[in-house]
């Protein structure tokens, strides 16, 4: 009773039919709160057209997405979904339809927005959302915007697709050119392509033959040219490309470097050689000087023999060592043994000197002329050796005898000999010299008688004439001169406007020119001119030379600081000092020293020593701690190398710690000068080695995944070709998967995701075919036990007119084995059909009415994707069965589908005409499900 009243009383909304309710749906008002809440309420109706109406009349948009994929095969929520997403219906704004249609994934609905949206931005939303290049061709060629068909068009990219958009595009001549466009680059890409490894290929084999080939003087330059053009060629090379390449350049770098080794050693062995020659020279030069000196010495001592043995052993010391690691020239043995030789001469006549050195002393005491003579030529002194004291007086005694006797021949022909010397001095104009020598000579000469001293007489007297005559010539020259460097001097003098430092240099210059005339056509009155003019320009500079000394002062004040500061740094040098800095302070003093001059002369001398000293300290310093970096840095190059060496060590960590060692590398200071080139060198080539199997490894990976990629690639193509044809080939696609699995991980690239994506489609196609032919095969099972059902109905009919009922036998009508799928429907109707009692209530007829119509809507539903409009509410009772089912235990479609078949055969008893009345579309049902598309 309450229940009819609550129905009587209860809003038309709220009634039980449904169509009751969509009426009065109609007639609710959203703009008033309690209708509007009753059309909330409706939007949860488990009638679909109900649902979908209470949902438009609510402009709800969002919530009409969200249920429509619980309706996607429904024409009416596809059309009311599309029309409100479109801007056709409903009042949503674009922003946030656009909103709404970036999450969406349905390419049926996005399709439609594209073709029907009302906003250009709104078609493009959707036009990004779509993957398909069928869908993109289908856009490009019949969208009715041109923006959206050219971004259609841009996004194909595969060249079936472009040839088959060109093929149907008829209507816009843009994306026609695009499409062909794109299909002339992918031709011309791919010609590239292979010109690009053809080039490849032959670089590859003139850089394999460089690299078996012996160096020459263009190898260098041949192996620096096929770098540069393997590098100019842009295509990335393949993996096996790669690892020739790596290879043959190594090939050519170790020629290189072998050859470079070879240079640098021969350079060094040349450099030695040089060297020990230049050395070989000072020292032939030293003892040929020493020599030389003895030979114009005013005499010879102790000392100057005991210097010269010193010299002459060290001499023969170092020859010997550098004759043993590099012979001498030619020239220079000869040099050394006429040097040696002369020193054998030398020292020979000293030995004979020393046996004779006491006599002949005793014998100048005694003035024993004869005794002098034998000890003379028992000596045999060297002519071009200056003699010892006692020797020379000897001499000059026996001299002075001979020149007291002129009939001597000898003493005839040392005048000549001096005469000889007179004339040369005077046809070099050295006047002073000559007049000496012949002040000495005339009274020699004069004191001759007989016939013997007349030609040097004559001779003495012409030489004589020459030197007046080159005295009146000097004169001559020499007045002039001194009356112009008077007047010079003069004007100098006078000359105010010159510069201080001018004014000193030429005057300077004039009293060296006034000295260097000597005694020349000398008189008193311009040498008081001159001297008068000099000293008023020496009183005229006295400001400017206490000026100069002033600043001479104050630059060896500076250089005294600049040597105490360079002291103070050298006696407390930083352990880590690094020698580029102390390179830097060591050029920068020798500029502020350059900058420091002139000094005083008096202590330029000892504060240049004291420069030097410290100066040579920091070289030594920075050499010092250059040698130290230089140790640094081959410690660092062993770490490289065996980080090279190391193979249990993984290469990352290899890797890395080889890049931590370049920044050590870097924060160190320079090697000394000779030697950081060659360890940059080896340090360079080392790290190049092994950053050179780091590529390698990497193209060996990229290898093992391209290869990885390969074998996905064949397993898809084989997927994709394999057409099931029975449902029991779920295990061949099961196989298919394992293998896929075993290939996991995949690498991340474009061409991993795009392989997956078509794999995740082509599982999807063939699940859904097996899941067809499952559904086929259950019909087929169901159309063969269909005399079973008849007789099933037959007897039921007997049962219902009031004959005895009785059971079915399956063997008996079918002739085989029932299938196990309807074993237990056969015996559940068989008992039903027993225990019923006759007639048939209206309750249980109205019961198997709708048992049978739920089964028929079910299997109508699982067929065709929808209802007619009278069956609504069974199929949201049933939706909603089995979305509860769901939650619990996942079903597949061809299950349901059994379940039905056995819940129809096991229905019962039932009478013929219900059957009959349903029997035709279940038929019709089967019929549809036992459908397989086409392969």
């Amino acid at each position: 009773m309450h229940g009819l009243l609550r129905r009587l009383f209860a809003p038309r909304w709220q009634h039980p039919d449904p169509e009751v309710r969509l009426k009065a749906l109609n007639q609710l008002d959203p703009q008033q709160p309690e209708q509007q809440q009753a059309l909330k309420q409706l939007a949860q109706d488990n009638d679909s057209a109900i649902q979908l109406a209470a949902l438009r009349a609510l402009d709800d948009l969002p919530g009409l997405v969200a249920t429509f994929p619980e309706h996607r095969q429904d024409d009416a929520w596809f059309n009311a979904v599309c029309q409100c997403l479109c801007g056709k219906e409903g009042h949503s704004d674009l922003q946030q339809r656009q909103n709404i249609v970036v999450k969406l994934t349905e390419p049926r609905l996005l399709n439609a927005i594209a073709l029907q949206g009302d906003n250009l931005d709104l078609r493009l939303s959707a036009l990004e959302q779509l993957t398909d290049d069928t869908d993109l061709i289908h856009q490009a060629c019949h969208n009715g915007v041109a923006a959206v068909r050219h971004q259609a068009a841009k996004r194909i990219e595969s060249e079936d697709s472009l040839k088959k958009l060109l093929k149907e595009a008829r209507r816009d001549r843009q994306v026609i050119r695009q499409a062909r466009e794109k299909l002339t680059q992918l031709r011309n890409d791919a010609e590239w392509l292979a010109d690009q490894q053809a080039q490849r290929e032959q670089l590859l084999k003139q850089l394999e033959q460089h690299a078996n080939a012996p160096w020459e003087p263009l190898y260098g330059g041949r192996f620096r040219h096929l770098e540069r053009e393997w590098e100019r060629i842009s295509h990335p090379p393949s993996v096996s490309q790669e690892q020739r390449f790596h290879q043959a350049m190594l090939s050519c770098r170790k020629t290189l470097h072998n050859h470079e080794t070879q240079e640098q050693a021969r350079q060094q062995s040349l450099t030695r050689r040089a060297e020990a020659e230049r050395t070989r020279d000072q020292l032939l030069e030293g003892l040929e000087e020493t020599l030389e000196g003895l030979a114009h010495a005013n005499e010879l001592t102790v000392q100057d023999i005991d210097s010269l043995r010193a010299q002459r052993q060290l001499l023969g010391q170092r020859w010997q060592s550098l004759s043993d690691q590099h012979p001498p020239s030619d020239t220079a043995q000869q040099r050394f043994s006429q040097a040696l030789l002369r020193y054998e001469q030398c020292m020979d006549a000293w030995q004979r000197w020393q046996t004779i050195s006491s006599d002949i002393e005793t014998a100048l005491a005694n003035h024993d002329h004869a005794a002098i003579t034998g000890y003379i030529k028992q000596c045999a002194w060297p002519k071009h050796l200056t003699p010892p004291e006692p020797l020379k007086q000897a001499t000059a005694l026996l001299a002075a005898k001979a020149t007291v006797k002129p009939s001597s021949t000898s003493s005839l022909n040392a005048l000549n000999a001096e005469l000889d010397n007179f004339e040369h001095l005077l046809e070099r104009g050295a006047f002073k010299s000559a007049s000496r020598l012949y002040q000495r000579l005339k009274p020699s000469i004069d004191a001759l008688t007989g016939d013997a001293s007349k030609p040097l007489k004559t001779r003495l007297k012409q030489l004589g004439a020459r030197l007046a005559e080159l005295r009146d010539w000097r004169g001559f020259v020499a007045g002039p001169k001194r009356e112009q460097l008077c007047a010079s001097i003069e004007a100098l003098a006078d000359d105010q406007h010159m510069a201080e430092v001018a004014v000193d240099r030429h005057h300077r210059q004039l009293v060296k020119e006034w000295k260097s005339l000597g005694d020349a056509a000398a008189n008193r009155e311009q040498s008081a001119r001159f001297r008068a003019a000099s000293d008023r320009i020496h009183e005229r500079l006295t400001p400017w030379r206490e000026q100069l000394n002033q600043e001479r002062e104050a630059n060896l004040r500076g250089r005294e600081a600049l040597c105490e500061q360079l002291e103070t740094l050298l006696d407390q040098p930083a352990e880590d000092a690094d020698p580029d800095v102390l390179r830097e302070i060591r050029d920068k003093a020798r500029h502020q020293w350059r900058h420091y001059s002139p000094v005083p002369r008096e202590q330029s001398e000892a504060i240049g020593r004291r420069f030097g000293a410290v100066r040579h300290r920091l070289q030594a310093l920075i050499d010092q701690r250059a040698e130290q970096i230089a140790t640094q840095k081959r410690t660092l190059i062993e770490h490289v190398q065996a980080l090279q060496n190391e193979t249990e060590e993984p290469l990352a960590a290899r890797i890395t710690r080889a890049k931590q060692l370049q920044q050590t590398w870097r924060t160190l200071g320079r090697a000394p000068k000779g030697e950081e080139q060659a360890l940059w060198k080896t340090f360079r080539h080392t790290c190049d080695q092994l950053f050179a199997q780091r590529d390698a490894h990497k193209q060996e990976q990229a290898a093992r995944q391209q290869q990885t990629l390969d074998k996905l690639q064949t397993i898809i193509d084989e997927m994709d070709s394999w057409q099931p044809t029975h449902a029991e080939e779920l295990t061949t696609l099961e196989t298919y998967l394992s293998h896929v699995s075993q290939l996991e991980p995949l690498p991340r690239n474009r061409r991993s995701d795009g392989m997956q994506r078509r794999l995740s489609g082509i599982v999807r196609a063939k699940r859904d075919r097996l899941s067809r032919l499952e559904v086929a095969h259950t019909v087929q099972l169901w159309h063969a036990v269909l005399p079973l059902v008849n007789a099933h109905i037959e007897a039921d009919q007997q049962a219902l007119a009031g004959e005895q009922p009785f059971a079915i036998d399956p063997k008996e009508v079918l002739g085989e084995r029932l299938p196990d799928i309807f074993k237990d429907a056969h015996q559940l109707r068989n008992q039903a059909r027993l225990a019923t009692s006759v007639p048939l209530s209206d309750d249980q007829l109205s019961e198997l009415e709708d048992n049978l119509s739920r089964l028929r809507v079910h299997l109508s539903l699982l067929a065709l994707g929808s209802v007619n409009q009278r069956d609504e509410p069974l199929r949201l009772a049933i939706q909603v069965e089995r979305l509860n089912e769901g939650i619990h235990k996942e079903r597949s479609r061809p299950d349901e589908i059994i379940d039905i078949l056995a819940s129809l055969m096991a229905l019962g008893p039932i009478p013929s005409a219900m059957w009959q009345k349903e029997a035709q579309e279940f038929d019709n049902l089967m019929s549809r499900l036992a459908r397989v598309p086409q392969p």
